[in-house]
């Protein structure tokens, strides 16, 4: 998915990401729909531990520092929000009175 933005003010920039990431993804974290990888879990969703949710002790940036995967796909999408405390500087914008273009599946 890509988002674009256009005519705002303030700190606009693109977002999104045009990678497939379902080919890096670990095979314990793998969606399947027969032999298809069709997505991949988050370390939280697929493990349902409270240092991959950001949850409990684990609740603020300086204990819950992002995961191999949020790492891999951090490198693939890098304006994309990786993991839980993924706001400091790449990921999240303030753009004041803006259109925005959204397309989903950029590359196919």
């Amino acid at each position: 998915m890509a988002l674009t933005t256009r005519d705002g003010s303030g700190d606009c920039q693109n977002g999104g990401c045009d990678s497939d990431l379902n080919g890096s993804c670990p095979n314990d974290q793998r969606v399947m729909d027969g032999a298809n990888v069709v997505a991949c879990r988050s370390a939280c969703e697929a493990f349902k531990k409270p240092e991959y949710c950001c949850t409990g002790a684990f609740d603020k940036p300086e204990t819950c520092p992002p995961t191999e995967l949020s790492k891999i796909f951090k490198a693939a999408c890098p304006r994309a929000y990786s993991y839980a405390y993924d706001d400091r500087n790449t990921s999240l914008f303030t753009c004041t009175n803006a259109n925005y273009s959204i397309v989903f599946c950029p590359k196919a």
